[in-house]
């Protein structure tokens, strides 16, 4: 999987070295009891972003389902891990979904080859 260090480099890049971020392993029990709790959606999901201080947050990832989005998109394991990682860094920044998420998302997966 990936290692450490590179998933430490993402979050410097999105966030900066000052923000301090909780990587919780969760299993599909965890995720879906938080997904339907904090965003209303009774169902499992890859990854989960929490920020609990302005330079403070907490990202969830389910490594069952990321296997299985990986090959629903056609990569890697590894490279899908690093894509939702990327995406959850964004959303920790207090960004939506929408073309100026996308393009602070495109580019730091550029910068780490995602």
């Amino acid at each position: 999987m990936l290692g450490c260090l590179r998933l430490e480099e993402m979050k410097n890049e999105a966030l900066g070295k000052e923000y301090k971020l909780s990587l919780v392993i969760a299993d599909d029990k965890l995720i879906r009891k938080l997904n339907r709790e904090y965003r209303e959606k009774d169902k499992t999901t890859d990854i989960l972003s929490f920020p609990l201080e302005k330079n403070q947050g907490e990202i969830f990832l389910n490594l069952k389902k990321c296997k299985i989005k990986a090959k629903e998109f056609d990569r890697t394991f590894e490279n899908y891990v690093a894509f939702v990682f990327i995406h959850g860094l964004i959303h920790l920044k207090g960004m939506s979904h929408g073309s100026k998420m996308e393009s602070k998302e495109i580019k730091i997966r550029k910068k780490f080859g995602v």
